[in-house]
């Protein structure tokens, strides 16, 4: 129950702020491609272009996470 609030909390925060959901976006499309090297980039984007949405929705936690602690890895 925990995990579903702060997925939704996370997912309402990216669809208030365009800037932080394109770099959601970006983190977790790299992500995804680092996790699928054996694609070819044309094979990647038609993935990615398909499952964008289910990875967003699964990934908003995270790229909300990641995105609060950009700055702390510099």
């Amino acid at each position: 129950m925990e995990r579903d609030n702060l997925m939704h909390g996370a997912r309402s925060a990216l669809n208030k702020d365009l800037d932080t959901r394109a770099w959601a976006e970006n983190y977790l499309k790299e992500k995804t491609r680092a996790e699928n090297t054996q694609m070819s980039d044309e094979e990647f984007e038609k993935y990615w272009k398909y499952h964008k949405p289910e990875i967003m929705h699964a990934g908003a936690a995270e790229a909300m996470a990641a995105w609060r602690n950009r700055d702390l890895g510099k």
